[in-house]
């Protein structure tokens, strides 16, 4: 699988390498590029975009917990805390909890601010 993405970010190149992906390009490669990629995956090969690789060294790892990321996430979706408390199974106050903690961790002002630093970092 080669993914063909906009949104190049060092988090997401992770999760779509550790979900099967063998290359990894952004949208805005030329076509040539594009072409020889999927040559070379299908010979068995990996190609990962060597400037998306090299931010991907260097990206500090997340701070957050997955119960964090989980509600932040739901949170980023404009879910209210009592939605998030039922989808997770978590009492409301904990949900606050992860929510605060992801916030406080990520230095937002608040969980609007918190989902988007999340999200720039490729977390989410």
């Amino acid at each position: 699988m080669v993914i063909l993405t906009g949104h190049g970010r060092p988090g997401h190149l992770g999760r779509a390498l550790a979900a099967g992906a063998r290359g990894f390009l952004a949208k805005g490669a030329p076509g040539g590029a594009l072409a020889d990629v999927v040559r070379r995956v299908h010979a068995g090969a990996r190609y990962v975009d060597p400037a998306l690789a090299a931010d991907a060294l260097t990206l500090p790892p997340c701070p957050l917990t997955a119960r964090e990321l989980e509600t932040i996430r739901l949170a980023g979706h404009g879910s209210p805390v009592a939605v998030i408390a039922r989808r997770t199974h978590l009492a409301s106050g904990t949900v606050r909890n992860h929510l605060s903690a992801s916030v406080q961790k990520l230095g937002a002002a608040d969980r609007t601010e918190a989902v988007r630093i999340a999200r720039e970092a490729g977390w989410l």
